[in-house]
């Protein structure tokens, strides 16, 4: 239909049915003059807000569900001039500041003439009881914001990007966004998180940027590296790297080799051709310098003599297991032996093995000598479950470091070293190559480093393979413990983790409802849309009520994958209607949510000391003041509508995401559906994550391919190779 058969039509937003931020996608009913009832209205809008009056060009059109209404082809919104609309407008949320209660007590005072005031003569809304200076000063800036918003909406919408991100791009870049964003719209690819090199390509499309501009390919290579790092590699084969920048950009290879120059030029790349490859490595520079540095500084710190006082190893060997009335076995005493030897030395092994004994073991020891012993791990729940092994404070390793945002990052560097003559870290599995250099940087050349995780683990979310680079370069003694103890045998859980790494199917259980009680259990479950129902059913009746289990804060779902029946995505929208069911809540990016919500932190949030991976419960919404207050292990934290995208629901999650984690109760969906990530470590991280209980829902096809496949994905590391010297 043509411009000039479209049907005007105006009126008022009475409320939003439904809105997609990422498209503007809107159903919303409008009060017409002449209609007694609502007229649905559709199409796509820029931030609708009730009370808004809406001037449309479209068509009538009849659903067959929802009857008769119009569909909006083009739209313009001007602010309300009815004392109702007006408070609707206010009491929508638009403004931070205001909620309902507050618009309806600004309205009561200033009727027509409130939005007047708002903007021309803000210091008068003091005349209103409970505004004060403070409040004031917010509302103005938000007005003055919305306006400005606005603008950038419209200029990004027609250059195709969502109206989602326009809040974003504005606080990042303030009254510039629309200068910077034409000037090079690859800066939103690299400056706002959730925005893509994708995204940023078709803005550029849209402005006229050439395809074979060495700006794009310049932008392309950034995000393939960054890409790839998601992966867990810390740098690309050149060959690799364009075929793989080509495959994005669609360009010729002659291009990328000359953007690739140009990125070494201004550092923001490091191309290498050492260590005996036929090929040259391309890292992101600030890899490049994680690697090389954390290789120095380990070769620096095994050599280095220590300051502790002399030990007699075979009487401390005799002395510690009269302590604590045990006896070690062969393993375990070689690991306690090396750890007074050695300047760096790492324990490795699956559950029941033994390394928390082994752990007290050494620090019961170097207590003797008077020493100062520092726990750490990577994630608050790890450090919080060492600190209770031990009975001694264990730190998270950005918390021991001091990270502080507004002060450029990590305190304890090489400048100020931590003040520690042994240094303990667990879940070492985790720690990706950014990380260890970090951490290596501050630990001084006196201390012993003693590294403990389970090697068999998924690697770390981050890229490198750190622990098992380490491991394989044969710079320090490892001891690998695979004997389960008498108290461990009698869990499930372990001997069945131990038969997964063993590449043996595992002894299950039929069902949670046998007569006696198991730690682990498999049902049998073909049909992905029954074994969500099955899920459901375990997590919100059986294991409750079979287990007294809380099933919010005790029981996680796992799985293999985001997508599908039984992926992450589709468990957390069911999870959450089943156990916090509620109207209303804030929805962005997908995702709904309301008070009580099982939530996680989806990236690392230096500022906010919260970190991939982090769990929390929502504690508070304020619709008047735009924040979500996130409670995560007793501490509040705060975030603004706009950072939402920051968080996900997490009544499920991936098994990656639940690394260094341990849960009271775990179920796990197991279909063939996801044979692409069926491999043995995945299942092996999943199932060890389990404290209590193990539930596998599935088919006993998919689980044996996961056992089975042992083939664990290649990462491009050359940490091993510095640290062997070629």
């Amino acid at each position: 239909m043509t411009q000039t058969n479209l049907t005007d039509l105006q009126g008022q937003i009475e409320n939003i049915t439904y809105f997609n931020e990422e498209t503007g996608y809107t159903i919303a009913k409008v009060k017409v003059a002449g209609n007694k009832d609502l007229v649905p209205c559709v199409g796509n809008l820029i931030r609708p807000t009730p009370g808004e009056v809406l001037s449309m060009k479209g068509e009538w059109t009849n659903h067959e569900k929802y009857g008769r209404q119009f569909k909006i082809s083009f739209s313009q919104t001007t602010t309300p001039a009815s004392v109702h609309g007006i408070q609707k407008y206010l009491g929508s949320g638009l403004i931070k500041g205001i909620g309902p209660v507050m618009a309806k007590r600004i309205v009561a005072k200033f009727g027509k003439n409130t939005l007047e005031i708002i903007e021309h003569s803000s210091e008068r809304l003091a005349e209103i009881p409970g505004i004060g200076e403070g409040r004031i000063g917010m509302i103005r800036k938000a007005w003055q914001d919305q306006q400005e918003i606005r603008e950038v909406m419209l200029f990004l919408q027609t250059h195709g990007v969502s109206t989602g991100f326009a809040a974003k791009i504005f606080k990042q870049y303030g009254n510039d966004a629309i200068g910077i964003v034409q000037e090079n719209p690859y800066r939103l690819a690299k400056d706002i998180f959730g925005i893509g090199f994708l995204t940023a390509d078709k803005v550029a499309e849209k402005m006229g940027f050439a395809k074979e501009s060495l700006v794009r390919a310049e932008a392309g290579i950034l995000y393939v590296l960054n890409q790839l790092a998601e992966q867990g590699h810390v740098y690309a084969p050149q060959p690799f790297l364009v075929e793989q920048s080509q495959a994005i950009l669609g360009i010729g290879a002659d291009i990328i080799e000359k953007a690739i120059l140009n990125l070494v030029k201004e550092q923001m790349v490091t191309s290498e051709e050492k260590l005996g490859r036929d090929h040259q490595a391309i890292y992101l520079s600030h890899f490049y310098l994680a690697e090389c540095q954390a290789a120095a500084r380990l070769k620096a710190l095994i050599p280095a003599p220590k300051q502790t006082r002399q030990i007699d190893v075979d009487k401390a060997l005799g002395w510690v297991q009269e302590k604590l009335a045990i006896t070690l076995a062969e393993k375990q005493l070689q690991a306690v032996k090396a750890a007074i030897e050695s300047k760096l030395m790492i324990i490795t092994g699956g559950p029941g093995t033994g390394k928390t004994t082994i752990i007290n073991a050494i620090m019961k020891i170097y207590k003797t000598v008077k020493t100062t012993i520092f726990l750490a791990a990577p994630t608050g729940r790890a450090a919080k479950k060492m600190a209770e092994s031990t009975g001694q404070e264990a730190k998270t390793i950005h918390r021991m470091l001091e990270f502080n945002f507004k002060r450029g990052g990590f305190q304890k560097n090489e400048n100020s070293t931590l003040d520690c003559d042994i240094l303990i870290v667990d879940e070492a599995s985790m720690i990706d190559i950014v990380l260890m250099h970090y951490l290596l940087k501050a630990i001084p050349t006196r201390a012993t480093l003693i590294l403990v995780g389970d090697v068999n683990q998924l690697p770390s979310v981050g890229p490198g393979n750190v622990l098992r680079d380490i491991i394989a370069s044969g710079v320090a003694p490892v001891v690998e413990l695979n004997e389960i103890f008498r108290q461990a045998k009698e869990s499930s859980i372990i001997v069945n983790a131990h038969r997964i790494n063993e590449g043996l199917f595992p002894e299950t259980r039929i069902t949670p409802d046998a007569n006696t009680l198991s730690d682990f259990y498999f049902i049998q479950q073909e049909d992905p849309e029954k074994a969500l129902e099955t899920i459901l059913n375990l997590v919100k009746t059986r294991i409750p009520a079979r287990f007294r289990l809380n099933p919010i804060n005790d029981i996680q779902v796992l799985s293999p994958m985001n997508r599908g029946t039984v992926g992450v995505t589709n468990l957390n929208a069911a999870l959450q209607q089943a156990l916090n069911p509620g109207e209303g809540g804030v929805s962005r990016g997908g995702n709904t949510f309301r008070i009580h919500d099982k939530v996680m932190q989806i990236r690392n949030n230096y500022d906010k000391e919260i970190f991939n991976g982090d769990i929390g419960r929502i504690f508070h919404i304020d619709e008047e003041d735009q924040e979500i207050k996130v409670l995560f292990d007793e501490r509040l934290v705060t975030y603004e509508f706009a950072d939402l995208d920051e968080l996900v629901t997490a009544y499920a999650v991936t098994v990656h995401k639940s690394q260094g984690s341990e849960y009271p109760a775990v179920v796990i969906p197991i279909m063939t559906q996801h044979y692409m990530m069926l491999q043995r470590n995945l299942i092996y991280t999943a199932v060890t994550r389990g404290r209590k209980l193990v539930v596998l829902v599935g088919t006993k096809k998919a689980l044996a391919i996961a056992v089975k496949n042992n083939k664990t994905e290649q990462r491009y590391s050359l940490l091993k190779q510095r640290l062997m010297g070629n």
